[in-house]
């Protein structure tokens, strides 16, 4: 991703798979601090990269599967906490299902707990697609991890908890969207897709919402990036 040219305040990352330790030396020539959830060597990971001093960090959010798999990373500023999140996958089969549900209401809980105290932005992939509009064959993938009535009814709670989808707020017809697609079969050439990747706020942040966007012409990863601008101040 152009870093240089798009110059975000802030970026937060998931799957990095890599300790802070081991990008330490890379992390400290970019003009960003860095905030590194605690992940097995080459497993899941999240992090943060800033422009500005947060107030505070911290990794996890009291969860075994969240802490021990680096899913969760969040900072504090000044208006905002900004929480980068890797939502576990129910995998092929659904064998992780439960699990996932179990995880889905650990994690509405502590973005409720923290929008108690000031506004929160949720971003990165949450391996659900919401609604019909963001996926491509809804028809053929029912049953499919990512796209189960109970995964979609749990972010459904998720965002009637206080929430918004950012995307859909400002693009709410818009079709054939989409930020992650299978490697095999050339589905990104036929964009046959999923949107899974959000930006999710509280709703009180609606007004100083300017933009969301999905970057879907950048390259590299079976994801694309997806962003907002929101007005004012971190």
């Amino acid at each position: 991703m152009p870093l240089a040219r798009r110059s975000p305040d802030v970026l937060c990352l998931q799957e990095v798979r890599a300790r802070e330790e081991e990008v330490g030396r890379v992390m400290r020539l970019l003009p960003f601090q860095y905030f590194a959830a605690g992940q097995r060597p080459g497993y899941s990971g999240t992090a943060i990269l800033s422009r500005g001093a947060a107030l505070s960090w911290w990794a996890g959010m009291d969860h075994r599967i969240s802490d021990d798999e680096g899913r969760v990373t969040t900072a504090e500023f000044s208006s905002v906490f900004v929480v980068s999140v890797y939502v576990p996958n129910s995998q092929h089969g659904l064998p992780r299902l439960a699990l996932r549900l179990r995880w889905d209401r650990a994690f509405r809980e502590y973005v409720r707990g923290l929008a108690r105290r000031k506004p929160v932005v949720f971003c990165g992939d949450l391996n659900v697609a919401h609604q019909e509009i963001d996926i491509a064959r809804p028809r053929d993938n029912r049953t499919n991890p990512g796209f189960t009535d109970r995964e979609r009814r749990s972010f459904s709670r998720t965002l009637d908890a206080g929430f918004l989808d950012t995307f859909r707020a400002l693009h709410p017809d818009e079709r054939d969207r989409y930020t992650w697609w299978r490697i095999a079969s050339g589905s990104r050439e036929k964009n046959i897709g999923w949107r899974i990747d959000y930006v999710c706020a509280s709703d009180s942040l609606r007004v100083r919402l300017q933009k969301a966007f999905i970057l879907d012409s950048i390259t590299g990863s079976d994801h694309c990036p997806v962003g907002v601008d929101l007005e004012g101040e971190l």
